[in-house]
């Protein structure tokens, strides 16, 4: 039987729990609402996507569905599908997820690593809030809102967070908080727990 794995379930304040069914879907759910749980996995991601980004790779497509957490805890990224390996690091594909695009590739302009930076502001937005932050009616709504960066937060957002996620959502890219910077953040810094993976296991001479 396969391992069970946490697979973050987009827009919902749930996370699938145990392996898959014969129909690709969770056979358990477990609802968590612990900000631990999401600056930890800001904490994961970020360092992740160091890795990434220091090997020229960027995903372009950072959302829930992408998310997965193994047994320890420790945080995995799936579906590369829309990543890019570019050593110049500057694209201009537009690629991705509607709620999740940013501004540059919306208004065609060349993107680079950065793109990365807005996606994990919108991940914590949602994971915090429940739904994308410029999520709206239409496309064009939802379009306007990303370039205008019409971006408000509900009471149950602390001013941490906010901090956090108001530095990620920059218009300009050269503006967002490095990855680094995340790392370090007071918000992560007071609230994750993270689990470091176990170790490989060595081979045997």
């Amino acid at each position: 039987m396969a391992s069970p794995q946490l697979l973050l379930a987009r827009r919902q304040w749930r996370i699938a729990l145990g392996p898959p069914t014969s129909s690709g879907g969770p056979s358990q759910l477990m609802t968590l609402r612990l900000g631990v749980l999401w600056a930890k996995i800001m904490e994961e991601l970020s360092d992740a996507l160091i890795y990434c980004h220091g090997k020229k790779v960027i995903h372009r497509d950072i959302k829930p569905e992408n998310l997965l957490l193994g047994l320890q805890g420790e945080l995995k990224i799936a579906d590369f599908g829309w990543s890019v390996h570019a050593p110049s690091l500057r694209r201009k594909t537009m690629c991705g997820t509607l709620d999740y695009l940013p501004p540059e590739m919306i208004e065609g302009r060349m993107h680079n690593e950065k793109v990365d930076l807005w996606c994990i502001g919108v991940l914590c937005y949602e994971l915090l809030v429940g739904n994308p932050p410029f999520e709206s009616a239409s496309h064009n709504e939802t379009y306007r809102r990303i370039v205008k960066v019409d971006l408000k937060f509900p009471p149950s957002v602390s001013q941490g967070a906010q901090d956090l996620i108001s530095k990620l959502l920059k218009h300009n890219p050269s503006e967002r908080l490095p990855l680094a910077q995340v790392l370090t953040h007071p918000w992560v810094r007071a609230h994750s727990k993270r689990v470091l993976p176990p170790s490989a296991p060595q081979p045997t001479p």
